[in-house]
């Protein structure tokens, strides 16, 4: 399944759908039409567990396309949101988990040149988080040195707690597509948080693919333009550690738990790796994308 959370017009609440066929199908009113139950929120859906992902896709085809007034919206006619709009706790960011990556950061940005031994972690609070189209803010009094990166989102499903390698992508509800955007220049005695964590530094979306239609998510492209130009273009298959490996060792320290999200990293074409290094500004325009999950559109204004 294709999972959004959308409003219908402007005022309306922030719901639950499926994207099926051009349409937004809001699946807590489709189940009732079959006297079922299905929460209207991405996080009490995610709760419910694997389960429900299977009989949903199971309600979603009983319909045969014919779904009944009143349950589904045109796509083009919706406003999409972040999937998650509001996650329970901080973004889980991985940093220099791409070889060219870590190569063009230590020549620019001071990292060291050895490929890490173990992932690289950071963080993203809950507010950097915006959905398809929307702006990212451009702070002029705190950065001229803002940056891209386009990356695979992962969407923890079950609880995960020492993990092994082999049973990671188990406790995967789904995938999205997550454009960490970075201040280079607010890096504070090494540290990456303010840097990264800005509001809006993370757009999400335009939707979560759930785990059961991406069986391997190594071999994914991933690209990433600005005002139409190609900056970044790769494949997922060259992380230096993998979706399952990024779990595992996540939940060696750390319990996942259902809804907590992974930015998986990015491979190299940064802004800061460039020579000259390349910045975007208000009035550029940022599109990233992932195979088999969708495309992100966003302005960048001043504030």
């Amino acid at each position: 399944m294709r999972l959004v959370t959308y409003r219908a017009d402007i005022l309306a609440a922030a719901r639950l759908g499926a994207i099926v066929d051009h349409q937004v199908v809001d699946l807590a009113l489709l189940a009732a039409q079959r006297g079922q139950s299905l929460p209207a929120d991405m996080l009490d859906f995610i709760d419910l567990g694997p389960q429900a992902v299977r009989s949903t896709t199971e309600l979603l085809a009983s319909f045969e396309g014919r779904f009944p007034d009143g349950t589904s919206w045109p796509l083009a006619n919706v406003k999409l949101l972040a999937p998650i709009p509001r996650p329970r706790k901080n973004l889980f960011g991985i940093g220099l988990n791409y070889v060219e990556h870590v190569a063009e950061s230590a020549r620019t940005l001071d990292t060291s040149k050895e490929l890490p031994k173990q992932p690289v972690i950071f963080s993203k609070p809950p507010t950097t988080v915006i959905g398809p189209g929307d702006a990212i803010e451009h702070n002029a009094k705190i950065t001229q040195q803002l940056d891209w990166e386009i990356e695979l989102g992962v969407v923890i499903g079950t609880r995960a707690k020492r993990v092994a390698v082999e049973q990671a992508l188990h406790h995967v509800f789904g995938y999205t597509v997550i454009i960490d955007m970075s201040a280079r220049d607010c890096r504070r005695a090494g540290q990456w948080i303010y840097s990264k964590g800005q509001d809006t530094y993370a757009p999400m979306g335009p939707c979560i693919v759930t785990a059961d239609e991406i069986p391997d998510p190594q071999v994914l492209d991933l690209s990433l333009t600005v005002n139409g130009i190609t900056k970044q273009s790769s494949n997922t298959r060259h992380m230096l550690f993998k979706v399952d490996e990024l779990i595992a060792d996540l939940s060696a320290g750390i319990t996942l738990e259902p809804g907590d999200i992974i930015a998986t990293g990015t491979p190299d074409g940064v802004g800061a790796g460039r020579s000259p290094q390349e910045w975007v500004w208000p009035g550029d325009v940022i599109e990233g994308q992932v195979q088999g999950i969708g495309r992100l559109r966003h302005p960048v204004v001043a504030v």
